[in-house]
């Protein structure tokens, strides 16, 4: 495990998965506590939850796991019913990054992890080499995921902390806010339909702090499809910026205080409010964790991009990189 610390922040990164394994920051009345679900780190290999991993090739669903690039069709094995997931059942949630020695950064800490998914891994198209730094600097906890590739491909990458500003328990009474007047409605395998949707009149309005249980509450055909909350909102100018990032969400836990803002570069944010948990992941601590015992907000591309040409292309070429920086400011208010 890797330590980096700032005057405010603890954060553990594993480097299976170059996963975000701890994250420790303080409360209303400054004391420290976990707000992120992690592992013991020899149990990361048997992982299926993708538990604070960094998410790939293709971060969300692919309808069938077929997409056509530059004439050619593809296969990526099905991991999730009919569908890819993350990238199929080999990603880069399960693979072994190298790490680079911790680096001190004015106000905290960072370090590089990389990693290279050969050609054709899970089907996808060429050699495709990754990096991802965590930097801690005092309250904010920095990630920049970057790729390149050595024939043309698709990359989706993001990365998949489960949250709980609380320390545990359900998370229905955290405030969530995000900065998004559409969202993408899915069918019944979690495939976007195509149609970017007004969240207007919709338990998807979250533009204003909403309480996860009310808003679940609420009853919409969509929350049924996802056993909750479990959508694309398209990010817009409404919130405030960190530099060239934008803000995605806000998140309030109003008995520790404790409040979390995503900043993104990303066009998407995929909301997740952990329908899926089962109790059958145990944490570090020895708890399990059951079904919204944990939210997850994903910085992201649409998923089904490869095949809808509608959506932001997340095609990518011999010379480019694709980046994915992600800021998260913990606070309290």
């Amino acid at each position: 495990m890797i330590t980096l610390r700032s005057a405010e922040l603890t954060a553990g990164i594993a480097p299976h998965g170059a996963r975000l394994a701890r994250l420790s920051a303080p409360d209303r009345d400054g004391t420290p506590g976990e707000v992120v679900l992690g592992l013991a780190e020899d149990d990361y290999p048997a992982d299926r939850a993708y538990l604070g991993a960094t998410v790939g090739r293709f971060a969300n669903r692919i309808a069938g796991g077929r997409f056509v690039l530059d004439g050619r069709a593809y296969q990526v094995p099905a991991n999730e019913g009919t569908s890819a997931l993350h990238g199929g059942p080999v990603g880069l949630d399960h693979a072994e990054f190298a790490a680079d020695g911790v680096a001190e950064v004015p106000g905290g800490q960072a370090v590089t992890l990389r990693h290279t998914s050969p050609d054709g891994e899970s089907g996808f198209p060429g050699a495709l080499a990754v990096t991802v730094t965590y930097t801690v600097r005092g309250p904010e906890l920095h990630i920049t995921i970057a790729a390149t590739t050595d024939r043309p491909t698709v990359v989706n990458l993001t990365h998949h902390a489960y949250f709980h500003l609380g320390g545990g328990g359900p998370v229905g009474g955290h405030e969530v806010r995000l900065h998004a007047g559409h969202y993408l409605p899915v069918d019944d395998a979690l495939i976007p339909t195509g149609e970017l949707a007004p969240v207007e009149g919709t338990p998807f309005d979250l533009r204003v702090p909403t309480a996860v249980d009310v808003g679940l509450a609420a009853g919409h055909p969509q929350l049924d499809v996802a056993g909750g909350y479990d959508h694309t909102f398209v990010v817009d100018d409404s919130g405030p910026r960190a530099g060239e990032l934008r803000a995605a969400a806000h998140v309030r836990e109003p008995v520790s205080g404790r409040t979390m803002t995503v900043f993104t570069d990303q066009p998407g944010v995929q909301f997740y409010s952990g329908n899926m948990l089962d109790g059958s992941v145990v944490l570090h601590d020895g708890r399990r964790a059951g079904a919204r015992e944990a939210f997850c907000l994903e910085p992201q591309h649409f998923p089904d991009s490869p095949n809808r040409p509608g959506f932001p292309s997340t095609v990518l070429r011999p010379g480019e990189e694709r980046r994915s920086r992600i800021l998260l400011r913990l606070g309290t208010g």
